[in-house]
């Protein structure tokens, strides 16, 4: 084994740490364990052991039931926001007709309410 540093820690010793990070249910806790800061820990993780090579967890009910109420939130969301925008422009047709007709006098085709 050879004792190739690329910083303060010794290869070795960051595959390890890496190692035990994929058993581990408490990085903060391995951290302070190995007198490194959690962020060098992901840091060393994300060097050897690449997202690409990593498995994908597996996706659990809840989860997915979650990803698609928001894949249907998201697209109603995209509606609504389509709906908003056709009605703004439609009200500002009218505003645009109603300034026109104010201009010459004569009186807007629907009267407000209580005169």
């Amino acid at each position: 084994m050879s004792m190739t540093r690329k910083g303060k820690h010794p290869l070795e010793f960051r595959q390890m740490a890496v190692e035990r990070m994929k058993r581990c249910e408490n990085i903060v806790a391995l951290a302070e364990e190995l007198g490194v800061s959690r962020r060098l820990l992901y840091g060393w993780r994300d060097q050897l052991d690449p997202i690409e090579d990593r498995p994908e967890p597996p996706e659990s009910p809840r989860e997915s039931t979650l990803r698609k109420e928001n894949h249907q939130l998201k697209r109603v969301l995209a509606e609504k926001t389509l709906e908003v925008d056709f009605f703004k422009g439609a009200l500002q047709k009218i505003e645009a007709r109603r300034q026109k007709s104010d201009d010459s006098g004569a009186r807007a085709s629907t009267t407000r309410s209580g005169e």
